[in-house]
Formats: C-alpha cells, sequence, structure tokens
C-alpha cells in the first residue's frame, strides 16, 4: 500500500499527526539521513528517532545528519520539551521515552531485546502519548526491536510504515514488524520521505 495512491483525506485545517517516530539498526545511518535529509523545511511536526550505537564512542550524529538535514537536529536532552520541525536523536546508551505532556525522558534501565536505546520503549511511549496523532518508521537494522512497538502504535490508531526488502541493508528490523501485522505501508528507502510528507500534509491515510 502506497499514501500516493489512497484518496484525499476530510477537510481539515490542522495536521492529521503530531510525532514521526523512526528506528533504523545495522546499516541504519545511511538510511536515516537519507530519510531526514529528503523532508520538506516546513515538516512541522515532532520527529524521534532510535539508531543502535555502539556506546562506547560519542556519537557525531547530530552533526552528521544536521550537515544534509533541512530540520535542526540534536541529541534528545532530559526534561527538554518537544518542538515540531525538529529532529531529536537517542544518546547512545540511553532509553528515550516521550512523556503525554510532550517532555523528553532519557533512562538507563535495563536493556530491551539486547539494545539500549531501545525502538520498543520509544514507540510505546509515543503511542501512549499521541495515539492516532503518531507515525511510526522502521528501517533497516538487525533483530527485532520495533515490533512490539509498532503493535502499541497501531492499537491507539497510528500509522507504521517499514522499510522494504530490496532497499534494507538488514531486512530483520522490518521484517518483524510486517510480521505483525501492524504495518501500514512496506515502502523502498526513496519513498518514505515523500510519503511522510504526504501523509502529515494531510493529503492521504490509510
Amino acid at each position: 500500500m502506497r499514501p500516493t495512491e489512497l484518496g484525499p483525506a476530510p477537510h481539515r485545517t490542522d495536521p492529521p499527526f503530531d510525532i514521526v517516530a523512526i528506528a533504523a539498526s545495522a546499516g541504519g545511518v545511511h538510511a536515516l539521513t537519507d530519510v531526514l535529509r529528503r523532508l520538506p523545511a516546513d515538516f512541522n511536526v515532532i520527529v524521534v528517532c532510535v539508531q543502535h550505537l555502539d556506546p562506547r564512542h560519542r556519537s557525531l550524529m547530530p552533526e552528521i545528519i544536521g550537515r544534509r538535514s533541512s530540520l535542526p537536529v540534536a541529541h534528545a536532552e532530559d526534561g527538554k520539551e518537544l518542538e515540531p520541525g525538529h529532529v531529536y536523536l537517542a544518546p547512545p546508551d540511553r532509553h528515550l521515552l516521550i512523556n503525554r505532556d510532550g517532555t523528553i525522558s532519557l533512562t538507563q534501565t535495563e536493556l530491551v531485546n539486547f539494545v539500549r536505546p531501545s525502538a520498543d520503549l520509544l514507540f510505546e511511549s509515543v503511542a501512549a502519548a499521541y495515539g492516532e496523532r503518531a507515525i511510526a518508521v522502521v528501517l533497516t537494522g538487525a533483530g527485532k526491536d520495533g515490533s512490539m512497538g509498532v503493535t502499541a502504535i497501531k492499537k491507539r490508531g497510528g500509522t507504521v510504515i517499514a522499510q522494504d526488502e530490496s532497499s534494507s541493508e538488514f531486512f530483520s528490523m522490518p521484517s518483524a514488524a510486517i510480521k505483525t501485522g501492524a504495518v501500514d505501508f512496506v515502502l523502498a528507502l526513496e519513498e518514505i520521505p515523500g510519503a511522510l510528507a504526504t501523509l502529515v500534509a494531510g493529503e492521504a491515510r490509510d
């Protein structure tokens, strides 16, 4: 299913979504950078991202992605209020959770699916805070992190996108998400930014 093939949504003056949560693991730095650099400068929703990284090294991802993105990119900070049109990256070795009041919590609680930060925890917190106004995206990665979280997003009425096998360096994470039955759109990497822009503009919705 592709958003561009869907009919127009009912007219509304406010965007149908408030937040996009993206998760990636192996091969994900390239994929995440590619998605974020293609989002338009007027993409006026919150973007939060989990990328599995080696916690022993300082992450330069905000600088790397920020040079190519039209949106401001930074590591998430505990207690900070989320702003539309900004990209927040989970710092290495910290779970990123979104609170119902629109603020960030960072924790070092136990690993989930052998990883920290965890896509499952991010998605579950986003589902609880934003419900049907949330989009989850699962990009390339090994393992199955995110599969429980996309189910939570879908149960609360949100929308889920997974990267397809042909464009994924590692298909385990997207595949695990797809197998839950909670994924609305399976798209090539290059199609995902356009689909997000279309959904956020309210022009299409599953």
